[in-house]
């Protein structure tokens, strides 16, 4: 609403000189002035006078119990408006009081945040887990499906002896389909009653906003604590079906088993346990060598770190080129890894040694992990940076090469140094790629078949996503770091977003590992810290 004292039609004059826009007014004479007139003002003495900044005029009442004078504090023992003669009051002498200006101001200030953080913040977040609710649902329904289906070609090739062992095993996944849905029904109800809530909040603050009641906005308390963590969401571990080859002596035990319904919740607001200084700088990598140590690797210096979670630097390793290494990886014996993009090597550090495992000739290492069987897994590129593809080795032995796709099509974006991608393996043994330059995660089956290409969440389509460190949990969950927006992105195996993980401090994630217990360490580029979180309840 335009503000009158700046209307065109009729501007706001000082009531001694006529200077537009005055910025004073008296609230017992009820005059507008001028900086010039208000010491003049105040020189005529055969009356009281107010003088409070234009904004705030008639918020100071008049007094109902001394007419003659106006009310400067508020009693907030009684949470009413009070003048001098009655802060003097036996009543109201030892009570609590408060510059009603001041008080005024400081409520409206933290009336405005509240607003701004329920309609910017909190209400758009309660809306996007809202969103997702059909999408778990329909997802419930297609892995039932395949279950269901399993169990069909199972029991066809059993015939009649095992009709009565499938019913069993198809009633225990509409139980635990039942316990799903009644989870998320669960998250649903607590999600749309809280809404409602949100919705009368912001409704009575602008209310509120609006009025010049000091008793009102007196009474007003902040709700948004209540508002901003969001109802717990679950993260659900399906069910899975297991044939096993028939024989008829032992049809039961040959079926195959149904795995248990396991429904976990990850954190709204993942908490920091441990905040790691290192002496890194522009800090990329970080890699565990076990639940209490880890080796980092920045890009300021050639210089290999490792750190225990109490901050103590272990050990310090000096790459062999003088330049920083590409990225780090710790292998299932324990020794540490490195690409080296500037002399096209791959090298081990074992104890104080360090060997050259390989040199590649026409195509230069960008990141590597290390694989649950043993093998290495190395992202690179051309010497003209116009080609990458993910190479397998065993040993000194190229075992696998992913460069295309089932139509002849790059599977990975072209470029070098600076064409940031890291690599991870899943649980599932996937292949996952942060391709930043693609602005995609880019996910292959072992066997190098594209499964699909994570673009960001779909409620987010006009957000830019630029992926760095990328590593997987031990429920096959694929975690990306998005340094631009200061979060981290969560999606499961098959590509479907989980959360993000942010509002909880995180400066430019980067690199990324998890330990044994699904502990999560993100290396920030610009702070060089690690911090470790924890995201599962």
């Amino acid at each position: 609403m335009e503000d009158p004292m700046y209307s065109f039609q009729d501007v706001i004059r000082c009531d001694l000189c006529e200077t537009p826009v005055p910025p004073k007014h008296c609230d017992i004479c009820h005059i507008h002035l001028c900086e010039a007139c208000v010491g003049k003002h105040l020189s005529d003495k055969s009356k009281n006078h107010y003088i409070v900044p234009f904004k705030m005029r008639g918020i100071a009442p008049k007094c109902t119990k001394h007419s003659t004078k106006v009310c400067k504090k508020l009693c907030t023992t009684c949470n009413i408006p009070v003048c001098r003669l009655c802060v003097a009051s036996r009543k109201h002498k030892q009570h609590k009081k408060e510059d009603i200006l001041t008080l005024f101001e400081t409520k409206r200030k933290l009336m405005q945040k509240d607003l701004q953080d329920l309609e910017k913040s909190i209400y758009p977040r309660y809306q996007e887990a809202a969103t997702n609710i059909p999408v778990q649902r329909e997802d419930v329904n297609k892995h039932s499906q395949k279950l269901t289906t399993a169990l069909d070609k199972q029991g066809e090739a059993l015939h009649t002896e095992i009709d009565t062992i499938i019913q069993g095993m198809k009633s225990d996944i509409d139980d635990m389909d039942a316990q799903h849905i009644a989870a998320i029904d669960q998250q649903e109800d607590a999600i749309n009653n809280t809404i409602p809530e949100i919705t009368q909040a912001i409704l009575d603050l602008k209310r509120l906003l609006d009025t010049s009641d000091v008793c009102l906005v007196s009474e007003y308390t902040s709700r948004t604590a209540k508002f901003r963590s969001m109802p717990a969401q679950f993260q659900v571990t399906l069910p899975t079906f297991t044939p096993q080859e028939i024989h008829r002596e032992q049809i039961h035990q040959q079926i195959g088993s149904l795995s248990e319904l396991a429904i976990t919740f990850l954190l709204d607001e993942p908490r920091i346990l441990t905040d790691i200084q290192t002496q890194c700088r522009y800090l990329r990598s970080v890699s565990c060598l076990s639940d209490s140590e880890l080796w980092t690797c920045g890009d300021n210096d050639n210089i290999l770190r490792l750190y225990n979670l109490q901050g103590e630097l272990l050990r310090s390793v000096q790459a062999k080129s003088r330049l920083p290494p590409d990225d780090i990886a710790v292998t299932r014996s324990g020794d540490l890894v490195y690409t080296d993009y500037w002399d096209s090597s791959i090298n081990l550090v074992s104890g104080t040694q360090i060997q050259t495992l390989i040199t590649l000739r026409g195509w230069r290492p960008l990141r590597l992990c290390s694989t649950s069987s043993g093998d290495l897994l190395v992202i690179m590129t051309t010497d003209d940076w116009k080609q990458t593809k993910v190479v397998r080795y065993s040993g000194y032995t190229v075992k696998q090469s992913i460069q295309w796709d089932d139509q002849g099509k790059p599977l990975y974006s072209s470029g070098g140094l600076f064409g940031y991608k890291y690599l991870s393996e899943n649980r599932n043994s996937d292949i996952c790629v942060a391709d930043r330059d693609a602005g995609a995660v880019v996910v292959v089956s072992e066997t190098g078949k594209l499964r699909f290409r994570y673009t960001g969440p779909p409620f987010t389509p006009q957000e830019s996503f630029c992926p760095r460190g990328i590593t997987t949990d031990s429920r096959a969950n694929i975690l990306t770091s998005d340094p631009e927006n200061d979060r981290i992105h969560i999606i499961d195996q098959d590509g479907h977003f989980l959360r993000f993980i942010h509002y909880c401090g995180l400066q430019g994630p980067w690199g990324l590992c998890v330990d044994s217990r699904d502990n999560l360490f993100v290396a920030e580029y610009y702070t060089c810290k690690v911090k470790k979180l924890q995201y599962y309840k």
